[in-house]
């Protein structure tokens, strides 16, 4: 009676235990000076020239704050909110508002640095899985990265 009392209260409290954040993060290395980088993903509405999922993107203004929203290709739409930008450190922070991606809570830094020759870009996010799997989750954030980290790497010469 014991055990099962107490496998009873943990499970209790583990359902009520909020989800943990995950992360996922990506780098690329690009042969371009970080500039030039830069200037090719800089706008907050410039992810519609480079990730290869955007059809477009149409920028907003919304009590005093930045957003974008992204049409997909395919079907389906994006609405973020610039946090932060810093043109010289070459990074910015958004968060999304409203998304078809199985994430909430959902932050993320893009930023440029200087790597030799070249630059290295970093995509990093911060979220908590909604409606999958967290390892789901963190694949398809993953994806999305990756495949805007090769897009970046095509236009940014």
């Amino acid at each position: 009676m014991k055990t099962v009392l107490l496998a009873s209260v943990a499970l209790s409290v583990a359902a009520l235990t909020p989800a943990m954040a995950l992360d996922v993060t990506k780098t690329a290395t690009i042969a371009a000076p970080p500039a030039t980088v830069w200037k090719t993903i800089g706008g907050f509405c410039g992810i519609g020239d480079w990730h290869p999922v955007v059809e477009k993107c149409t920028l907003s203004d919304k009590g005093g704050k930045k957003h974008r929203t992204l049409s997909l290709k395919g079907g389906g739409t994006i609405l973020e909110e610039e946090q932060a930008r810093d043109d010289k450190a070459m990074s910015y922070t958004y968060t999304i508002v409203e998304s078809p991606l199985p994430v909430s809570d959902y932050s993320s830094t893009i930023a440029v640095a200087k790597d030799g020759a070249g630059s290295k870009v970093t995509w990093t996010g911060h979220f908590k899985a909604k409606g999958a799997p967290d390892a789901k989750a963190q694949e398809v954030i993953g994806g999305v990265y990756d495949a805007g980290l090769k897009g970046i790497s095509e236009k940014a010469k």
